[in-house]
């Protein structure tokens, strides 16, 4: 008798990744903005705002590939722990995903047209990590989240100084990402070769400056 697959991982990772495509994202933390700006008829001024726009499009960006990297590293997990790690974390950087698009909203701007691409990119790149084995998948997550927080504070300094609402997404963006990092690193990954370092951060380099105007 032949065994049977379980699909049910994989038609629930479609679903994730048709939700995080196309549908509003709900929030389990506040909205940090709320913390740092009061006036709720702040409004930036007409450059700064398509600065702000463009850096929080490449963010959004961001927080679509993670979805997807995380996704398919949990598919691919062999034991419990760690794939609860990825499902945990996936879920958590919820919160970045509809906090970016909500500012993108407010700044009258719109998320990456390319989004799809950067989706399936990013999983197919989820499942080839994983498939190399858990220390490899978690140390990719280590390196990653390692380039992702250098890049959320590279955007606090080209932030324009009035924005304080995108300026307060970001610095907790970077805080959280930090805290996957050191995550992913206790459950015992492993860090990449130099050259695969560096490859990533050539591979990041593209895709955030075609975001930027995509």
């Amino acid at each position: 008798m032949l065994n049977t697959i379980n699909l049910d991982p994989w038609i629930n990772a479609l679903d994730q990744g048709l939700r995080t495509l196309c549908a509003a994202r709900s929030v389990t933390h506040t909205y940090p903005p709320l913390s740092v700006v009061k006036d709720p008829e702040y409004v930036l001024h007409t450059q700064p705002q398509a600065t702000s726009g463009r850096l929080m499009r490449v963010n959004h960006v961001g927080e679509i590939c993670a979805q997807a990297l995380y996704a398919a590293q949990a598919l691919t997990s062999p034991t419990d722990q760690v794939r609860a790690f990825f499902q945990r974390a996936q879920k958590e950087e919820i919160d970045h995903l509809a906090w970016t698009r909500q500012r993108l909203t407010e700044l009258g701007d719109r998320p990456s047209l390319l989004n799809p691409v950067w989706y399936a990119g990013a999983f197919a790149l989820g499942l080839a990590t994983g498939g190399m084995g858990e220390a490899v998948s978690l140390g990719f997550v280590m390196e990653t989240e390692r380039q992702v927080e250098a890049h959320l504070y590279s955007h606090l300094e080209r932030l324009p100084k009035e924005d304080l609402a995108s300026r307060a997404i970001v610095g907790q963006m970077a805080r959280d990402e930090a805290e996957h990092g050191a995550k992913a690193a206790q459950l015992g990954g492993t860090e990449l070769p130099v050259p695969v370092k560096a490859l990533m951060k050539t591979a990041a380099k593209v895709m955030t400056t075609v975001a930027q105007y995509v």
